[in-house]
């Protein structure tokens, strides 16, 4: 019998308490970790093509797509990935892209031109950088930084081709300021104040006399204002906003006046669902606008000058994003991801309707039918509340009986799990016969503000209680077994995996905790300044004494005497978000109890883990964990 060989361990990972992973297991699963995804990010200004975000080594890049189905042209090269990109919106002669280092999310924005492959570093290199936007000719871009004192995000101009006369146009207080669009003369400038999701406010720059004016009526009520763009002629602006609604609906807001008017309206079944973002024709005469209904996305057309709204037919039900209009004004791009489908490319065809798929992401040879479809379940909640989980399950002629259980639980809070590609999870459920139960429990987005703010503050635990509720479901359904359950979730689902522990360890085999918040009031102090004011806003302010003791009351680490389950713990060294901390103090209170914990954290990255290397290691030692806590010995089939 020859000897097992494991797996190489990679210098910058930090393991303990995770076993070798035997070559046999990472060939074994090789093919759910070659999935490739290809996100649309701009269109040429002057031809028809388009500018995608893929993978083809260990990082994300940018590449060109000349055609529908054509070969992808890498154009960055960087051991980094790249978050964004989009072309110089007059004659395309370069591309601006937003880069940080080691996932730290200090971006900056760097200019690459296309005739030389060259790139220059537009910004100063340390502050965080983000929501660039051109002026219509291209002269300038517009954008917030940190770069004056760390903290506030201020609106900076700066010329792509020369950034050392780069300027701040306006100086904030906070770090919810953002810019969402620029008049196409590049005079104005329009700006959200955001102080939590449901608290927002839209304002206008005047970027000659630096003099800001607020565009969004005062109300007593908190509203929120989400996506937000110029009319063609700037005499107007389009929105999104849960004035007078329980979700966000498009408006138009008449700029002299401030005058609001919601559109579609005389639509009597427009849907009673968030609209999630919209973009405006270039000629102004149409809206296109996408709807999350129920977590899937939804296309449709406003013609301005009737408010008729047309549904766009023909798209597969799946999760929509990256909507832009190419400058023909009849092609739409967009990214679309669905169970059986990985994010691709598409456009649609506005006259004719026609879908075009323009790129096809492999998935590792594995063919579309294996990937398993969600159903929609809603149940009620310990105080009657309807919540909802989609639920994956693996194919009975395979794994006949009771199934064990994976409840995957999103971040945010303010997130929703929607039924896009579950990409490695698919391993899951195809070779480990696992269920997976994918919840929204209150706080999560996309069913109305009421629901977004059920968990807010000193009702943070309610939505915990959700969680319950979803595990006596479990108990009920005659395919799952309600003695094999694990939770799992990253970030803000971090935390909801810890405090399900500390709550049910007597209903749970074991946890997975990705970048989480173990302790509130730690997590508040040590988070970046940039953002400590709007986690304020959702979790409560520790500097007020009465939360504060709230806050140290149900955070898991003061209560880990309760979690009796072994715990995987998943950290990036440089996150911003979720600092190291809050990892390293959760590890040592458990084995300071005695309890199983197995850590795995990274020394370059962040809010989770982007490189294949990293991502690939963190998921093949997971399926080892849920095969020794969860599956309890059964075999691979």
């Amino acid at each position: 019998m020859s000897a097992t060989v494991f797996a190489q361990i990679p210098d910058n990972l930090v393991v303990e308490g995770i076993p070798p992973i035997p070559i046999a297991l990472k060939r074994d699963a090789s093919r759910y970790l070659e999935f490739r995804t290809a996100a649309f990010a701009s269109w040429h200004p002057t031809r028809r093509e388009m500018l995608i975000g893929t993978r083809f080594s260990d990082t994300l890049q940018l590449h060109a797509v000349a055609q529908p189905g054509g070969a992808r042209r890498q154009l960055t090269f960087s051991t980094e990935p790249v978050a964004g990109g989009q072309f110089e919106p007059r004659q395309g002669r370069f591309i601006v892209f937003s880069q940080d280092v080691g996932g730290g999310e200090f971006y900056q924005l760097h200019r690459l031109d296309l005739a030389e492959g060259k790139t220059t570093l537009l910004t100063d290199g340390r502050s965080r950088n983000g929501n660039a936007h051109f002026s219509h000719d291209g002269r300038w871009l517009f954008h917030n930084s940190t770069r004056r004192n760390g903290r506030d995000t201020d609106v900076w101009r700066l010329d792509p081709l020369r950034p050392e006369l780069a300027e701040m146009v306006f100086q904030v207080s906070g770090g919810g300021w953002a810019v969402l669009d620029v008049q196409d003369d590049g005079s104005r400038v329009l700006l959200q104040n955001r102080r939590s999701i449901t608290d927002s406010e839209l304002h206008l720059l005047d970027v000659a006399t630096r003099r800001l004016s607020r565009l969004t009526p005062a109300s007593q009520r908190v509203v929120s204002y989400g996506s937000a763009q110029f009319s063609r002629d700037g005499r107007s602006v389009f929105a999104t906003t849960d004035l007078d609604s329980e979700f966000l609906r498009l408006v138009r807001i008449d700029v002299a006046s401030g005058g609001l008017t919601p559109l579609g309206s005389n639509t009597p079944k427009l849907p009673a669902w968030d609209v999630e973002a919209f973009e405006v024709s270039p000629d102004g005469e149409q809206l296109a606008f996408v709807s999350n209904e129920n977590g899937s996305s939804r296309l449709s057309l406003l013609k301005l000058s009737s408010g008729k709204v047309r549904a766009v037919s023909g798209i597969p039900a799946g999760v929509m994003t990256g909507l832009e209009w190419h400058e023909n004004g009849r092609d739409l791009g967009f990214s679309l991801a669905h169970a059986q489908s990985p994010a691709d490319a598409y456009s649609v065809d506005v006259k004719t309707g026609r879908l075009t798929r323009w790129t096809e992401s492999e998935t590792g040879g594995l063919p579309a039918n294996v990937f398993r479809e969600p159903e929609l379940i809603t149940i009620p909640s310990f105080d009657q509340l309807k919540v909802s989980a989609f639920v994956y399950r693996p194919d009975s002629s395979r794994f006949p009986g009771k199934r064990p259980v994976v409840v995957i639980i999103h971040g945010g809070p303010e997130s929703q799990s929607r039924p896009g590609f579950m990409a490695r999870y698919n391993y899951f459920l195809n070779e480990l016969g696992v269920a997976l139960v994918v919840p929204n429990v209150r706080g999560s987005a996309g069913y109305g503000k009421r629901f977004l703010t059920l968990d807010d503050g000193f009702l943070r635990e309610d939505s915990v209680k959700d969680i319950g509720a979803f595990l006596d479901w479990i108990g009920t359904d005659a395919g799952l077994d309600p003695s094999r359950v694990s939770v799992m979730g990253g970030s803000y689902g971090g935390y909801m995996t810890l405090a399900s522990l500390v709550h049910f360890s007597d209903r749970l085999r074991c946890g997975v905790d990705v970048v989480g918040i173990s302790n509130f009031v730690t997590f508040l102090t040590n988070t970046q300044e940039y953002r400590r004011d709007l986690r304020r806003v959702e979790y409560g302010d520790e500097r007020d004494p009465q939360m504060r003791a709230h806050l140290e009351k149900i955070s898991p680490l003061n209560q880990v005497d309760r979690i009796r389950v072994p715990l995987m713990v998943v950290q990036g060294k440089n996150d911003p978000r979720v600092p190291l901390s809050e990892a390293e103090q959760m590890v040592q209170a458990l084995r300071a109890n005695g309890r199983t914990c197995a850590y795995l954290m990274a020394r370059d990255e962040g809010h989770g883990f982007a490189k294949k290397p990293n991502a690939d290691f963190q998921f093949l030692s997971t399926i080892l964990f849920l095969r020794e806590h969860l599956l309890s010995g059964e075999p691979l089939r």
